[in-house]
């Protein structure tokens, strides 16, 4: 998520009415999925060999995680459209004549099990700091249900989007980003002027308050500069954070939509949903 910032938020200034439950939720299932279920968090927890580690991340990750070829053919993938070494992208083949190398796979739920693998320790702690201040305030006006719901089609969304320009890639997509892009959407449409405590690097770490729409503008804008390289599926978070701004903006609009998504503590009637105010905190 935060790969390409220089900037991270901290906390915003945007109370609850009441505890987030589910944001918290997800933030201990994710977290409890890399360390007690991916290798990665296994070797970090001493339960894995350091010498098997590489490789058992590697099988891991193709064994559960989405990947684009799959999505595309609706198979798993053959031995022969395995990448031969790192960085290198095999043929995805359509139709083949070689046995799937894990033929019970479902491919389809791989892109939900996708949402809840991460590469690293960076990559899982960006992506727990941005759901957790910005998840917060959604969550508490859609509910747990509608945000949960909310949360898992964004990531589908996102990933989705990943698979839209590179249908033919045989490597595998983690990371709960997309979902946390749609997250973000949300939060820009709904809460632009939410002061949002940051941390700017840039030779010094400096830490000032500045209002959501300017940090989650530069965050999309920055994903269209993301190093080609670098191994970050940036098209899913831009498809997150447009779905996210979609269905804000929907939302927004239109009362009987807000009726639907809200809570009804929040449709106060007379009221401008949308104004600035501090609400009791949970």
């Amino acid at each position: 998520m935060c790969q390409s910032l220089a900037m991270f938020p901290l906390r915003d200034n945007n109370p609850t009415r009441r505890v987030p439950v589910l944001t918290i939720l997800l933030i201990l299932v994710n977290i409890g999925v890399y360390f007690l279920v991916q290798p990665e968090g296994q070797q970090l927890l001493g339960q894995v060999s350091t010498d098997v580690e590489g490789a058992e991340a590697t099988r891991f990750s193709f064994e559960y995680a989405a990947i684009p070829c799959e999505v595309t053919t609706g198979e798993p993938l053959s031995v022969g459209e395995l990448p031969q070494g790192s960085g290198d992208m095999a043929d995805c083949e359509a139709e083949s004549s070689e046995p799937p190398v894990f033929p019970d796979k479902r491919v389809w739920l791989a892109v939900v099990f996708s949402m809840f693998f991460h590469g690293g320790l960076l990559h899982l702690g960006g992506n727990m700091l941005f759901l957790w201040v910005f998840g917060n305030n959604i969550e508490d006006h859609l509910g747990p249900a509608r945000f949960l719901a909310f949360y898992l089609i964004g990531g589908i969304v996102a990933t989705g989007a990943h698979i839209l320009v590179q249908p033919d890639s045989t490597i595998p997509l983690v990371g709960a980003s997309g979902a946390v892009a749609a997250v973000m959407g949300a939060y820009l449409v709904w809460f632009p002027n939410a002061p949002v405590l940051t941390a700017f690097f840039f030779i010094l770490i400096l830490f000032r308050e500045i209002s959501a729409k300017w940090l989650l503008g530069f965050w999309f804008i920055s994903q269209f500069f993301v190093n080609p390289n670098a191994g970050v599926a940036w098209m899913a978070h831009v498809g997150g954070f447009v779905f996210g701004v979609a269905i804000g903006l929907v939302i927004r609009a239109s009362g009987a939509a807000r009726g639907i998504a809200w809570r009804e503590d929040y449709l106060e009637p007379g009221a401008d949903p949308f104004a600035d105010r501090r609400p009791r905190r949970y």
